[in-house]
């Protein structure tokens, strides 16, 4: 299984990773979003250490399960071979209603078929109330005129 584009990245290349990861991630499919990895993927993510395709499809159902109106966006921050850095923000809400916006740096690495092999995320929450949300467009992919991070000052 191939996952293009496919390393040594250049530019365009690493930019087109990222957002078709970003549109994965907001599609909110696990196991669909779970593909984009290694059979063996090591992820640290916040305070878990995830192993494995199987790991990570749970993870992200529980994550979505609990992260509700998942909007992203992910901005390439650096890229060099077989590795991009990313920066990223993400606004959800609890079932209680209550809105956060989270900021996040990821690590990536990936193999020659374009799977990602290992990810390092860290990643801090900030309260947010509902009319202070940016990432406002219907749930699914952001559309191409939404502005991105730096366009949003975050």
């Amino acid at each position: 299984m191939s996952r293009p584009p496919l390393p040594p990245f250049d530019e365009a290349s690493a930019r087109l990773k990222v957002r078709l990861a970003e549109d994965g991630w907001n599609g909110r499919d696990p196991a669909k979003v779970a593909l984009a990895y290694t059979e063996d993927s090591r992820w640290r993510n916040r305070d878990e250490f995830l192993q494995g395709r199987a790991e990570i499809e749970v993870f992200l159902t529980r994550k979505w399960a609990k992260e509700l109106d998942y909007r992203l966006i992910k901005e390439l921050w650096a890229f060099a071979g077989n590795r991009i850095a990313v920066r990223y923000v993400y606004e959800s809400r609890d079932e209680a209603g209550r809105w956060t916006r989270s900021h996040g740096n990821e690590n990536w690495e990936f193999d020659e078929a374009g799977l990602m092999r290992a990810r390092h995320a860290s990643i801090n929450d900030v309260p947010i109330r509902e009319e202070d949300r940016l990432f406002c467009w219907p749930l699914g992919r952001r559309p191409d005129d939404h502005p991105g991070l730096s366009e949003l000052g975050l």
